[in-house]
């Protein structure tokens, strides 16, 4: 690998189908081909709260995010490292997290939130990918994921979404919006319309970008 690696930045708010496409995406390289980061693999640790706690913190906030460590591991992957990162359990003490090993590919893959908003995270990207979603179908795939996947209450759930989660994406990622290079659309359920979507941009990607990183 003779350059840099190409950086793409994936931004959605909650429920706006970023990790399904995300997964769509990665299906179209091979690990030697590509590598993701993850925002939410930096959550500054909490310990260990109550579940009242928990429902009052907010983790929807740049803050809670150690920026400085998420910095300096894309930093390493560029320089063609490798990364070992603990996996974040969002806050379940049940849950034993794996060791993560990243290792640099000639496309890295940065996702989350905030990356657009850290300023020296979004110097570093590429291409910026915005998935857009509207409020209201958004916040029926967080009320599914939620009750299903993580075991919160609804009312938990809403109490996030309109005290965290709303502010969060109006102030720290919305304003980004019109900076990025692509805007997906993604209110259908249609999973076919964002296999299509990942493939058109893979296929640009194999055209002009992976010939160069790999020559």
């Amino acid at each position: 690998m003779s350059n840099k690696p190409f950086v793409i930045g994936i931004a959605g708010g909650s429920g706006s189908g970023k990790t399904f496409f995300l997964h769509c995406f990665l299906n179209h390289f091979n690990p030697s081909e590509v590598c993701l980061v993850s925002q939410d693999d930096y959550y500054i640790p909490v310990g260990e709260m109550t579940a009242e706690e928990n429902k009052l913190y907010n983790f929807d906030l740049p803050a809670t995010i150690d920026d400085e460590l998420f910095l300096k591991d894309i930093n390493q992957l560029l320089d063609g490292g490798i990364v070992y990162k603990k996996e974040y359990t969002f806050n379940n003490p049940n849950a034993t997290p794996k060791i993560l090993e990243i290792r640099s590919a000639p496309i890295l893959i940065v996702e989350g939130l905030f990356i657009l908003h850290f300023k020296q995270i979004a110097e570093r990207l590429d291409l910026k990918i915005f998935i857009d979603t509207e409020e209201e179908i958004a916040l029926k795939r967080r009320l599914k994921r939620d009750l299903l996947e993580r075991g919160y209450s609804e009312e938990d759930i809403l109490y996030k979404w309109f005290n965290h989660v709303v502010p969060a994406y109006q102030e720290y990622l919305l304003p980004y919006k019109n900076d990025c290079d692509k805007v997906i659309t993604n209110n259908t359920h249609v999973a076919e319309d964002i296999i299509k979507i990942t493939e058109e941009i893979s296929e640009e990607l194999r055209a002009e970008v992976l010939p160069k990183r790999l020559a």
